[in-house]
């Protein structure tokens, strides 16, 4: 290199040097969000596919290594009809609104099985995947929505065997079926919404998972499943609609096997408990969340 190219090199370096000496280095600071946090539901979508994923992986872990596989989605509430009708049809007398009983109850075990399975999944969610909330940032509304949307299948299957129930017996859906994907939606938002509260709550409180199956049990027994909601005269009937799973239940008949008591204002009590649980538990489990890898 000739003595005028190794001045420029010089002058060239010198020059970056001090420009670079000169230009200020930017800072970033990450500071968790403090009181109430923004839901970021558009994170959801645009992590739809990883959604899709734990989806996938909860229905293949579920049946893995099983001997009846997917045959349990339909003995749960066929057996549980069973004993239904013995002790609540057969012994108790317990009035079915002139269906069958066990047409009657199965019926409503239906879209409460979807519910309680979807309840006791994602309620026990997080603590589950402490692993993998250590490791890597994702939204982490994922993973309780993956685990109710698991469900789907077992909801699929037994209600198949609901439709052949219902051509054994010779009843035939009313035009009210139309109302059936607005009924699950709404059995959904109730599972989804009750175990976004008791995730959240698990990972700070971890014998919040031992009152689950209490809670759903005793959930189970103010619902119209082994009864009818027409047992209840006004204004207790409105109270009675403050449960949400009730507006669903009583839905599901009307819609399928039309029975005189239609929901009504039952629905409309419902629906609107079932939206305001499912959104004030987005917003605690928005709130704790940047707590989760911590505690977890």
């Amino acid at each position: 290199m000739n003595p005028l190219d190794q001045t420029v090199d010089k002058m060239t370096s010198s020059s970056n040097g001090k420009h670079l000496a000169d230009t200020p280095v930017p800072e970033i600071l990450i500071t968790p969000t403090r009181g109430w946090a923004s839901l970021k539901l558009n994170e959801i979508w645009e992590y739809r596919e990883l959604l899709y994923f734990f989806v996938w992986r909860d229905i293949k872990v579920r049946y893995k290594q099983t001997v009846l596989g997917a045959s349990w989605a339909v003995i749960q509430p066929f057996f549980t009809m069973i004993v239904f009708s013995l002790f609540f049809g057969k012994l108790a007398g317990i009035p079915s609104d002139g269906i069958p009983y066990p047409i009657f109850s199965y019926a409503a075990l239906v879209p409460w099985t979807f519910f309680a399975s979807g309840l006791a999944q994602s309620s026990n969610s997080l603590v589950s995947n402490a692993n993998l909330i250590k490791k890597i940032y994702f939204p982490r509304l994922t993973i309780p929505i993956a685990k109710v949307l698991s469900g789907a299948v077992d909801f699929f299957l037994a209600f198949i065997v609901l439709l052949i129930m219902l051509v054994v017996t010779g009843i035939t859906p009313t035009i009210n079926v139309i109302w059936l994907p607005f009924l699950i939606l709404l059995a959904f938002i109730t599972s989804l919404g009750t175990g976004l509260w008791l995730t959240a709550m698990n990972v700070q409180f971890r014998d919040i998972r031992y009152t689950i199956p209490f809670l759903t049990q005793f959930w189970m027994f103010i619902s119209p499943i082994a009864y009818p909601s027409s047992m209840l005269d006004e204004p207790w009937r409105t109270v009675y609609s403050l449960n949400p799973m009730a507006g669903v239940v009583e839905g599901f008949r009307w819609a399928l096997l039309g029975t005189n008591t239609a929901p009504g204002k039952m629905i409309f009590i419902s629906a609107t408990v079932s939206v305001l649980l499912l959104i004030s538990g987005a917003f605690y489990f928005r709130r704790l969340e940047k707590t989760f890898a911590d505690v977890v």
